[in-house]
């Protein structure tokens, strides 16, 4: 595979998991949100089982250490979002989660050691301008849902980071398949230790299951962690960034949310410091 067609393939990704905020809004007032994200990854995990089972009695100790650690982290990274998301709208989730594709590059800096160019530190600024615009109300408060998407965020930059040094040391494939797993086992003890499970009760429930479940999970972070193989993990945080356009064209057709005039300016800036920090990047693999 080439990096180009890596590249594509997480565009690709990047517009399922758009669709993801409009299927965890519909399903979050109705159903405990651990118990979403349960759901969400046990279906994608066992359908993976069934369609890679010779392959996955292969797996050893190395990929599966490996895969509860991403496993932990993609826990964590929907923990956040998903009690966020009950405080917010699904546009606005997707816009905060986008900056991962800036954390990214902030992260690699204190790894490699080397100091930003000064188009980073540009769009650093002016993404932070714009979280400003998103994260605090007109009263000044900082909104709690938005500030779990921004945490969101940073622990799907460390993901992103974590997984793109993985799948050098191990099979892509089967660390994206067990990273389900072991997000399922987390998820489901969560369930029973602080909420009540209740199962999907209507058809449009069952069908965000469903599309959480095989269009984001099975198909979305195991085709992430076989194209980052081919990629840098820079690339693909700003390949990410068109995850909230995806999500805000989508929660405008399906769930008619409007951001209002200081999301929608707060938005822009985002994407405007997206945009500035990764025209530097380069796209040789190291």
């Amino acid at each position: 595979m080439t990096q180009r067609q890596a590249n594509w393939l997480l565009a690709l990704v990047s517009a399922t998991w758009g669709a993801s905020y409009i299927f965890m809004k519909v399903l979050v007032d109705d159903i405990p949100p651990l118990t979403i994200v349960a759901l969400r990854f046990g279906i994608a995990f066992i359908v993976m089982i069934a369609i890679f089972f010779r392959k996955i009695v292969l797996v050893n100790a190395k990929t599966l250490k490996y895969s509860a650690l991403v496993g932990a982290l993609l826990f964590s990274i929907f923990f956040a979002l998903m009690y966020g998301m009950k405080n917010t709208t699904a546009s606005t989730a997707g816009f905060l989660t986008s900056t991962t594709v800036i954390l990214v590059p902030i992260l690699q800096i204190f790894i490699t050691r080397r100091l930003p160019s000064k188009k980073i530190v540009w769009g650093v600024v002016i993404v932070t301008t714009g979280l400003v615009f998103l994260l605090v109300r007109e009263d000044f408060n900082i909104a709690t849902g938005a500030f779990l998407c921004l945490v969101a965020a940073f622990l799907y930059a460390i993901h992103i980071i974590v997984t793109n040094r993985f799948v050098r040391e191990v099979d892509a494939l089967l660390l994206g398949i067990f990273q389900l797993g072991f997000a399922t086992l987390f998820a489901t003890i969560g369930t029973f230790l602080f909420e009540t499970p209740v199962l999907p009760k209507s058809t449009v429930h069952w069908l965000s299951i469903l599309g959480l479940a095989l269009l984001c999970s099975a198909f979305g972070f195991v085709i992430q962690s076989i194209a980052q193989k081919y990629t840098t993990a820079e690339s693909a945080g700003f390949l990410f960034s068109l995850e909230p356009i995806f999500s805000a064209i989508l929660a405008y057709i399906f769930l008619h949310e409007i951001m209002g005039l200081q999301g929608y300016f707060g938005a822009t800036l985002i994407i405007a410091g997206v945009l500035i920090a990764n025209t530097t990047f380069k796209t040789k693999l190291t």
